[in-house]
């Protein structure tokens, strides 16, 4: 069943978040599936990526904003930093006009939906990232799974040739919705 993609996005923070609250003191320099990225990286960047819904959910761009969530986003207490950014970036979807809004992204202006959508989709994904570099439980919420599936078919392409997913990975043998996911993300389950 495909869901309302503000309900996707809530629940998709919602795990990434309960994933970060398990996270032990020695696994923050842990590598994750994403090149380049430790734990610590990997849950900066969803900071990040929170941080930023609201502002372009209000209409704000990318040149006004600026650099201004650069750098260490988590501080002493990544945990509080996540769940406060979470919140703030949920509110935004969640309320009038969150859908219908145009956003000003780097790449150009596309609905609000859209955006909420893609923003998801990096959640999900990265909440399978998350658990697989602290060796948490690796299955994804089913119907996430079939939400991003759905809107992945026609994004997948796009996604690949901006270079921003890896190639599509082999398919194990009877593979599940949420290993053809991952595979289409780049990603070897």
């Amino acid at each position: 069943m495909i869901i309302d993609i503000r309900e996707a996005y809530s629940r998709a923070l919602d795990g990434f978040g309960a994933l970060v609250h398990q996270i032990a003191p020695e696994q923050w320099e842990n590598p994750t599936p994403c090149v380049d990225w430790d734990v610590r990286a990997l849950v900066n960047h969803m900071v990040g990526e929170s941080l930023w819904a609201p502002e372009l959910l209000a209409g704000r761009t990318v040149a006004e904003l600026g650099d201004v969530f650069d750098g260490d986003l988590l501080g002493d207490d990544p945990p509080k930093a996540f769940d406060a950014a979470a919140a703030a970036a949920v509110h935004a979807a969640s309320s009038d006009g969150a859908l219908t809004c145009v956003t000003h992204l780097s790449f150009g202006d596309v609905p609000g939906a859209e955006y909420i959508t893609e923003l998801f989709a990096d959640a999900l994904i990265h909440t399978w990232d998350l658990a697989r570099a602290i060796g948490a439980d690796e299955r994804l919420d089913p119907e996430l799974v079939e939400t991003c599936a759905a809107w992945f078919a026609g994004a997948e392409g796009g996604y690949r040739q901006a270079g921003v997913i890896g190639e599509q990975q082999p398919l194990p043998a009877a593979p599940d919705a949420q290993a053809r996911l991952l595979a289409s993300w780049g990603r070897h389950a």
